[in-house]
């Protein structure tokens, strides 16, 4: 089967040095010497091919390097032909189920792959935008709860995501696979310096905040603070108004097991506590971070409501 936009010439060696190079972006070494990263399912490769167009109309910088798929996958997903033709120049390769799997880092693929550039986005690049809702990664680890919290922001319609030093690579394949495809639409800086990435917020005219278990204030101040000045009714000054989730709002979220340290929590505004109403000990960081931004995203948008 020849498909418009792929090669007419099928790829069957899972050996040959192309598929080793696709293979090696699994590893941090292998995405840093190439540039690239590997973008795994339809669902993220359907977003990074749209993201790509949508750049190339706009004449900005590609976003996808290659796309191989099995004959199989185009037939199950037939969308991805038309995709890939409606983009000039694009390297397409239809492939054998065996170079696939040695191309993937799962262990069951679904049949396709992108290899995308890896974005070099910064920090100023990002605050030119104007943000009014972003997530800060403080040294956070585990792939998975990257990628997850990268989803809610993107869920939530947050502008965007900054990771500082010392946190997972977030182009890493399980992280990549755990966004499903919220990868391609926000900005994202990495290793970024904490204390570079609160000044500049805050310069910015951000409201730092500091999502922790322990903290001073808790999240419902905020939140019922923010629903009586949207009904117009006067606010107690202790009672967390202070801090307007409405305004531009900065929320830092820490390391899985050790949380946010010291120096990082007294860098914010306030320390806020996610109320836990039932016995659980705690939240998982993606959980506590999926809440606290939908707080803020719900009182700035019953702000513009207004």
């Amino acid at each position: 089967m020849i498909s418009a936009g792929f090669s007419s010439e099928t790829m069957s060696n899972p050996r040959a040095e192309r598929v080793r190079e696709v293979a090696h972006l699994a590893t941090r070494g292998g995405r840093a010497k190439l540039d690239q990263f590997l973008a795994e399912g339809p669902q993220a490769v359907r977003e990074a091919l749209k993201l790509h167009a949508a750049r190339a109309a706009a004449d900005q910088d590609p976003v996808v390097a290659a796309v191989y798929a099995t004959e199989h996958a185009l037939e199950r997903y037939p969308e991805f032909i038309d995709l890939v033709a409606a983009i000039p120049h694009l390297f397409a390769r239809i492939v054998t189920d065996e170079v696939l799997a040695a191309m993937a880092d799962t262990v069951t693929p679904q049949g396709i792959v992108a290899v995308c550039y890896l974005p070099q986005t910064t920090l100023a690049e990002v605050l030119e935008l104007e943000p009014k809702l972003v997530a800060v990664l403080c040294r956070i680890q585990d792939p998975g709860n990257a990628g997850t919290i990268l989803r809610a922001a993107d869920a939530a319609g947050a502008d965007a995501l900054i990771l500082t030093s010392g946190s997972v690579d977030i182009y890493n394949p399980k992280a990549v696979r755990s966004t499903v495809g919220s990868l391609f639409h926000l900005p994202i800086v990495t290793g970024v310096d904490f204390e570079e990435a609160v000044e500049s917020l805050r310069a910015a005219g951000h409201s730092v905040l500091a999502a922790d278990g322990y903290g001073d204030r808790n999240l419902d101040d905020f939140q019922d603070a923010s629903t009586r000045r949207r009904l117009g009714e006067s606010t107690d000054p202790d009672s967390g108004a202070a801090i307007r989730l409405e305004d531009p709002t900065a929320w830092l979220f820490g390391n899985e097991g050790a949380g946010l340290t010291p120096e990082e929590l007294s860098a914010a505004d306030e320390r806020v506590a996610v109320p836990l109403y039932g016995v659980a000990e705690s939240l998982n960081v993606g959980t506590a971070a999926t809440v606290c931004m939908y707080a803020s995203a719900r009182a700035q948008r019953g702000n513009r409501d207004k």
